[in-house]
């Protein structure tokens, strides 16, 4: 036993032998490692996977979905695990999940979510124009979102009324293509899709003109697209500007003015005259939260000098002496004054009184 201890106690003292043991134990470990880094990376996970290519906005169905065994390796954080995370959601408005792909967590949304992109495009100060073409009036169905088009107006019999074409509205810019259905056209590539309404953004004013001169097709007004920059036949017609045009929709167009409405004040005081006693009601909350202040000027030939004062109740009494004018104010904290002025008019025979209400801003 003791020859064996002293062989071994030998061996360890070479300085060879220890450097081909360590050799030895660094590979072993560097082949363990690698290979349970392999067998990781191989290790099947179940995935699903589209069965058929889906276009965008679809309902995606059981029928639609298979589990798969993909290399762990290929399935990245994003890819979505498990057959419940799919069925039952949609595919996105900018995504095509081709036949045998994974889904993704940015292909697949619910359907709250679906969103129409049109709304989003639309520039600040801008309204939505529904514009209805057809396939004749898109060139085939060649106006894509992102072209820009010119809207052109042609007016007139050319018996009456002398034809009119101009330009009416330049450089717009299609934000999406629809069909009858409210469908986008281009999104989905194994139907064919007619084109029925260009979708675009206009400032009010010019929403509202184009808007007019849609009314009046009775006129023999017609509204075409063309492309940007495109020349249009003016054969048989005088060719006009725009502002003619616009002269002639407005000058055919009935305005109906909007009905006169009374904004009531509710943080003016109210004043009501007994004879010659002045009651003043204010909101609640003066000296905390308004400055509340009423003034009574008397005429000049009176003779009487102006009475003035605070008030931190809702109710403030004042008795005038002669005629003149009653003025109540309240004050926000941030300058806005809400005035009533009352004129009083005191004699034997008469009390008069008239009375207005003004908000100002500092």
């Amino acid at each position: 036993m003791d020859n064996i201890m002293v062989s071994v106690q030998r061996i360890l003292r070479n300085k060879n032998v220890i450097t081909i043991i360590g050799v030895i134990l660094m590979l072993v470990l560097l082949y363990v490692g690698y290979s349970s880094q392999i067998k990781k990376a191989v290790q099947p996970i179940s995935v699903p996977v589209a069965t058929e290519t889906i276009q965008p906005r679809t309902e995606i169905t059981e029928s639609m979905v298979q589990m798969v065994d993909m290399p762990s390796v290929s399935v990245k954080a994003n890819v979505l695990t498990s057959k419940s995370a799919v069925v039952g959601k949609y595919s996105n408005v900018n995504s095509v999940i081709p036949e045998g792909s994974m889904f993704y967590a940015d292909t697949v949304i619910t359907k709250d979510e679906l969103p129409d992109s049109v709304f989003v495009k639309v520039k600040s100060g801008e309204i939505i124009y529904n514009f209805p073409v057809n396939m004749e009036s898109t060139y085939g169905n060649s106006i894509f979102p992102g072209n820009k088009i010119d809207i052109y107006m042609k007016t007139g019999d050319g018996n009456e009324e002398k034809v009119m074409l101009g330009k009416l509205v330049e450089n717009v810019e299609i934000l999406a293509v629809k069909d009858s259905a409210g469908r986008n056209v281009f999104e989905n590539t194994s139907e064919s899709r007619t084109p029925a309404m260009l979708l675009f953004g206009l400032p009010e004013k010019v929403n509202i003109l184009l808007r007019k001169a849609s009314y009046m097709e009775n006129l023999g007004v017609e509204l075409f697209p063309v492309p940007h920059g495109g020349s249009v036949s003016t054969e048989g017609a005088t060719e006009v500007s725009t502002q003619q045009l616009a002269d002639y929709i407005e000058a055919h167009a009935v305005n109906i003015p909007l009905p006169e409405t009374t904004v009531t004040d509710e943080l003016a005081p109210t004043v009501s005259v007994d004879g010659a006693k002045i009651t003043i009601k204010y909101p609640s909350g003066c000296k905390k939260k308004y400055t509340c202040e009423y003034a009574m000027t008397y005429d000049e030939t009176s003779g009487l000098k102006s009475a003035t004062g605070k008030v931190t109740k809702t109710s403030q009494t004042v008795n005038a002496l002669g005629s003149g004018v009653l003025t109540a104010t309240v004050t926000e904290t941030d300058g806005t004054t809400h005035v009533t002025e009352q004129a009083i008019t005191l004699d034997t025979t008469n009390t008069t009184n008239t009375t207005t209400n003004t908000t100002v801003t500092e």
